[in-house]
């Protein structure tokens, strides 16, 4: 199964990186798609599917928090995973958007190595929930092909 992903950064060196990282990771990708802040990102999620949402914390317009708290009040995007990748390392910030409903954190700097694995965790759970609701009961795992 291919999976869409979106990139939240207002950095697009940031979003290369990120999305380098995302392809080195084995992860099967149907779409990439990159937004400079929440609001965009709010736009895209409106305009197609995506599996998973990779966001900073701290950007114009919208941040990533507000980002998040849109998402989870809309009925048809609220289970979306959102993961934050963010240089922000307060235990307080990373708890409230854990609190809000983020599917994981990542500080910034990060290894590859915890992005691969924190994405194919968060898959796989989404997968798995997703499964459960369409009623399939078949729980098919994230392939992966990367060696890091």
């Amino acid at each position: 199964m291919a999976f869409n992903i979106l990139v939240v950064d207002d950095s697009e060196t940031m979003r290369a990186v990120i999305k380098k990282t995302v392809l080195m990771s084995g992860v099967q990708i149907g779409e990439f798609c990159e937004a400079c802040n929440g609001k965009v990102a709010l736009q895209i999620l409106e305009d197609m599917w995506i599996d998973v949402v990779l966001t900073d914390i701290n950007m114009p317009e919208m941040g990533g928090v507000d980002f998040l708290r849109e998402v989870k009040k809309n009925d048809v995007l609220r289970n979306i995973p959102v993961i934050f990748i963010s240089t922000e390392s307060s235990q307080l910030r990373m708890e409230e958007v854990m609190s809000l409903g983020a599917a994981a954190y990542v500080k910034k700097p990060f290894m590859p190595e915890k992005i691969r694995e924190v994405l194919l965790d968060v898959l796989n759970k989404a997968y798995a929930t997703r499964m459960a609701v369409e009623g399939t009961g078949a729980t098919p795992a994230v392939e992966c092909e990367a060696d890091f």
